[in-house]
């Protein structure tokens, strides 16, 4: 049985999560929440945190053995985008887009 976590409107840009997501996927979960404690980037935590979500969220399920739990995808979407403005030279304005992310976490038992 398949059980997905998801966050939406993080304020990450989705390429910066992508790079971290490829370390994690297809591993077992105890694996693979150690492989995101040690890593230093932001985008790392909220991985973590999203795929502690998905976790207890397989928990609920009784037919389902938490320490079997593969992370069976990540998919990382873009989100909306934050439209800021700066001040440029000349009295001109230049546009800044503040990405934002959503982040879906699969996991699934091992033998199946």
């Amino acid at each position: 049985m398949e059980v997905n976590a998801t966050a939406k409107y993080m304020r990450i840009s989705p390429q910066k999560v992508r790079k971290i997501v490829g370390a994690v996927k297809g591993q077992p979960v105890e694996m693979g929440m150690n492989r995101l404690k040690f890593m230093p980037q932001k985008a790392a935590a909220m991985v973590a945190k999203i795929l502690n979500s998905a976790i207890a969220n397989a928990d609920q399920h009784p037919d389902v053995d938490v320490d079997s739990l593969v992370i069976r995808n990540i998919v990382v979407n873009e989100g909306p985008m934050l439209k800021r403005f700066r001040a440029r030279a000349r009295g001109r304005s230049s546009r800044i887009l503040k990405r934002t992310s959503h982040i879906t976490v699969v996991v699934g038992e091992a033998g199946i």
